[in-house]
């Protein structure tokens, strides 16, 4: 049975030097962007996995090679890449917190350091070694799952499977079924954005704060995608209602798509009409 391994030996690396690790966030809109971030924001996703606990941190300081897997099924990972570990430096909380990847994972609910006054910031440089097998190269992940890291010698990875393509990025929903997050719209994949960029017509948005909704439109050169990136830039997209709520619980939804060449007056007639029988003026978050 070809195991990792023998991968790892093929490509010239020792496995004695390598850690692997499946990162699998327990925080939901992270664990839901987490392969994105990997598909289409390798910086990000690298950030996650720079800094971690004590514990961790004396063994990754021992290795010389990170192999970085996703947490797919029970049981099972996915190839992200292969990272030099070039050393560390230590950094406050602050300096933690300051840097643009980082903020980007506050959003997503990443704790970061937690009663720490200082933290070991990993330099992990990635590979060109095994990138063909990013997002294409499954693994069963043997023993308890919540031994999320482990050196690649003592351990036996078999391989599950090589995929044709790439696994990172899940199949876009169809636009009635998505539901997303308004952590989740900056992270949002490639792919998924040039089509949601060619969507047209009216939304919801929800503070699950308190369950009260807000009816909106898009259209014109905006569409939905540019509509949901204000939203995600600045939190309230410009509406007097938002402006003084938590985004992080706003929850976006799509009410109905129109044609693309719909004029925007009959756009806004369908979502006055959406707004009566939500009856979001009178009891949600819009004004008019």
């Amino acid at each position: 049975m070809l195991e990792l391994n023998d991968l790892l030996t093929k490509a010239g690396i020792d496995p004695a030097e390598c850690m692997v690790m499946r990162h699998r966030p327990t925080e939901r809109a992270l664990r839901q962007a987490l392969m994105w971030l990997a598909e289409d924001q390798p910086q990000i996703y690298n950030a996650y996995q720079c800094s971690h606990g004590p514990v961790v941190e004396k063994s990754l300081a021992k290795a010389k090679w990170l192999v970085s897997f996703i947490g797919h099924k029970a049981g099972q990972a996915i190839f992200v890449g292969l990272y030099s570990v070039d050393g560390f430096r230590e950094v406050t909380a602050d300096q933690f917190w300051r840097t643009r990847e980082n903020k980007q994972l506050k959003e997503l609910g990443t704790r970061g350091p937690v009663e720490r006054q200082t933290t070991r910031w990993f330099d992990l440089r990635l590979s060109s070694r095994m990138s063909e097998w990013k997002g294409r190269l499954v693994v069963t992940w043997p023993g308890i799952e919540r031994s999320w890291w482990r050196w690649s010698d003592r351990n036996s990875i078999p391989v599950l499977a090589i995929q044709e393509d790439s696994a990172l990025v899940k199949e876009m929903p169809d636009w009635s079924e998505m539901v997303l997050q308004w952590a989740e719209l900056e992270s949002l994949p490639s792919r998924w954005r040039g089509a949601m960029a060619q969507w047209r017509g009216v939304y919801l948005i929800i503070d699950e704060a308190c369950g009260k909704q807000y009816v909106g439109s898009a259209y014109g050169k905006e569409n939905i995608l540019g509509r949901w990136l204000s939203y995600s830039r600045s939190g309230h997209g410009g509406n007097v209602e938002l402006r003084d709520r938590d985004p992080r619980r706003f929850r976006f939804t799509i009410l109905q798509l129109v044609a693309q060449d719909m004029p925007a007056e009959e756009v806004i007639k369908i979502e006055s009409l959406w707004k009566r029988r939500l009856g979001s003026i009178d009891f949600g978050l819009n004004r008019n």
